[in-house]
């Protein structure tokens, strides 16, 4: 095991290296300059286009888009993500993870409209995703095929194999913290009910998602605002607290400078996606008159994810000091006691119990950490994990059933998709009873070789993105109720758009 874990340690040292960090913040700057930060001039239209009810038999609403989309950024990541952020980096990470949202909710724009522009329609359901946009966007026509295929692959082990570990684990975790339920046993049970979802389809885990996504992202915010609320004194403190950091002046941190910004982005793209290459999947499936109309509310629901749901959690752990932090020499430089065990082996990065202690500090006034007492916290992030991790797994599980559709160019042979399902389900019990450590480095693994990919795809193809959303602005200026043809508009290979789009237009 200490083999595989250095292994998984070097093979991320490569992909997660400064040259990643570099360009998702470099083109998160130029997409936000190129379409003059839509992120603050079409908040209104991000909020309107939320609520458009134009599913089909074909397609999902928006809505149910932006809620399967939530599913798979809305995880594991927003809580223990978070800790592990704070753990590494130091409070200032959280800044970091607040600037990639902001930067990256324009490459998140660029990936879901290019889903919906090259989207198709299969066996009368939509699917779209970055291997359909890779290979009929890109003009080199010998390089597209190769290339789409090997996105598609790698998506297949990322959120297949290599991702779901990493949201059964934090379930895992925090339900033996709050109910003494042994690690094996939450792995047999998610696996059962995923089971149960994912032979549905994308109707059947759309329809989960528009109902629980909003109720556990509404609640969790909701306690996480009565914490602050009791803790309201700290809260200036924390903001310095968290922008001081950020840039080394607190002398504390100024020896983790480095990790903090590398752990900030790394976290912040792992939980909100953007520009990784996941959210442009379920964002092909909504029904929508234009490409920039989903393209907004993806930009939007990045929003959501780390703005409002990170900043929840990194608010409760820091205003309470329910958190560790770890040196260059893995010493711990900020040590409050908060860990949890598993395999007798103490862990201080403290994953979910940083949530869990916080909470639990608040209510029961326990000034110290107690790893033996089970409270409010424990009971309310084992329940907000569970909704947050699960839900991320049935997401995960459409994207992998995409890009094999993608493969097999139809819903995917019976055989195939059984086997996928049988895989996806053995990755969650698995990931239950390994380490987290191990289970966060081989999901690092597989964001990160999706987003390298991604980006590149993304950046040799914003033009149909970039066109496609000054003619959403134009029509709109002009009163209209945006539709789009991508004839007029030069953009080829369009094929939805061109024949069956204009064909079921009243």
């Amino acid at each position: 095991m200490e083999t595989f874990e250095k292994f998984i340690d070097f093979a991320n040292s490569i992909i997660w290296s400064n040259a990643l960090i570099f360009i998702l913040l470099a083109i998160g700057i130029y997409f936000s300059f190129r379409m003059r930060f839509f992120q603050l001039r079409l908040i209104k239209d991000m909020i309107k286009l939320l609520v458009e009810n134009d599913k089909s038999k074909a397609g999902i609403s928006s809505f149910q888009a932006l809620s399967v989309s939530l599913s798979g950024r809305v995880g594991t990541g927003n809580i223990a993500g978070v800790a592990t952020a704070i753990f590494i980096g130091g409070p200032g990470a959280v800044f970091w993870m607040w600037l990639v949202a902001f930067l990256g909710s324009g490459s998140a724009f660029i990936e879901s409209a290019l889903g919906q522009i090259y989207k198709i329609k299969v066996k009368g359901e939509y699917r779209g995703g970055p291997a359909y946009y890779i290979e009929k966007g890109f003009q080199n026509k010998k390089i597209a095929k190769p290339y789409a295929i090997v996105f598609a692959i790698v998506t297949i082990v990322a959120t297949g194999l290599l991702l779901p570990g990493v949201q059964s684990n934090g379930i895992a975790g925090a339900v033996k913290s709050a109910f003494a339920i042994d690690h094996m046993y939450t792995g047999i049970l998610l696996a059962v009910l995923l089971g149960l979802i994912i032979f549905g389809g994308i109707k059947a885990i759309a329809n989960v998602a528009q109902y629980v996504v909003p109720f556990m992202a509404i609640g969790y915010i909701l306690v996480a605002l009565i914490v602050l609320g009791i803790n309201y004194e700290r809260i200036p403190e924390i903001f310095s607290l968290i922008i001081t950091s950020a840039f080394g002046a607190k002398a504390t941190f100024g020896g983790i400078i480095g990790a903090m910004i590398t752990i900030g982005v790394k976290r912040g793209v792992y939980s909100n996606e953007a520009g990784q290459g996941t959210g442009p999947h379920p964002a092909a499936a909504a029904e929508v008159s234009h490409p920039a109309k989903q393209g907004l509310v993806q930009a939007f629901s990045v929003y959501i994810d780390t703005l409002f749901v990170c900043s929840a959690t990194a608010f409760m752990i820091l205003v309470t000091g329910m958190y560790n932090v770890k040196g260059p020499d893995d010493q711990l430089i900020v040590n409050n006691n908060v860990y949890y065990t598993q395999d007798g082996v103490k862990h201080p990065d403290g994953s979910a119990t940083y949530t869990q202690a916080a909470i639990d500090k608040t209510f029961s006034g326990k000034e110290t950490f107690d790893e033996n007492y089970v409270g409010a916290g424990s009971y309310f992030v084992a329940i907000a994990l569970f909704f947050f991790a699960f839900t991320t797994l049935m997401a995960y599980y459409y994207i992998a059933e995409t890009n094999v559709a993608y493969l097999t160019r139809k819903r995917g042979g019976p055989a195939l998709m059984f086997l996928l399902k049988i895989a996806i389900l053995l990755a969650v019990f698995f990931g239950c009873v390994r380490t987290a450590k191990v289970a966060w480095g081989l999901g690092d693994m597989g964001v990160g070789l999706m987003a390298w990919l991604n980006i590149i795809a993304i950046i040799i193809l914003q033009k149909p993105a970039l066109v496609a959303f000054k003619d959403y602005e134009k029509q709109k200026a002009e009163g209209k109720d945006p539709v789009f043809d991508p004839v007029p508009l030069g953009i080829k290979d369009a094929d939805f758009w061109e024949n069956e789009f204009k064909e079921q237009k009243p």
